[in-house]
């Protein structure tokens, strides 16, 4: 007899996804409407699994005038968030590529730097 699935209580915390873009990172879409766009991440929010890319998956909102907050009215464009799983980090070279981690010794000090997988560059600013 087969196990049901088991779900997650109301206690139980969601799990958050282990996302390696990080903001001012440059990524290309590889799935759905803007597939093919680049840009620069905007903001990254860990626990929808969803970035905000510059110039990507734009949206009308509709905006009421609200002169107490300095507020023109009409309709505004601006980026809905998009899956972390439909954008691939770029290299230096404008390589689509995926994203590995490396233990590299500095001095003495010991860190982690993300490195693309393709062609083994250290994706990290040094700093």
């Amino acid at each position: 007899m087969a196990k049901a699935p088991t779900r997650r209580t109301a206690e139980q915390p969601k799990q958050r996804l282990r996302i390696r873009i990080k903001k001012n990172d440059m990524v290309k879409v590889i799935a759905g409407r803007d597939k093919g766009k680049v840009g620069r991440v905007l903001d990254v929010n860990r626990e929808t699994g969803r970035i905000l890319v510059e110039g990507v998956m734009m949206t009308k909102k509709h905006t009421r005038p609200n002169p107490a907050k300095q507020i023109k009215g009409g309709i505004a464009e601006r980026e809905s968030p998009i899956h972390v799983s439909n954008v691939m980090i770029l290299t230096s070279g404008g390589v689509p590529t995926r994203i590995g981690t490396r233990v590299e010794t500095v001095g003495g000090k010991t860190r982690r730097v993300r490195i693309a997988r393709k062609t083994g560059e250290v994706l990290d600013k040094k700093g």
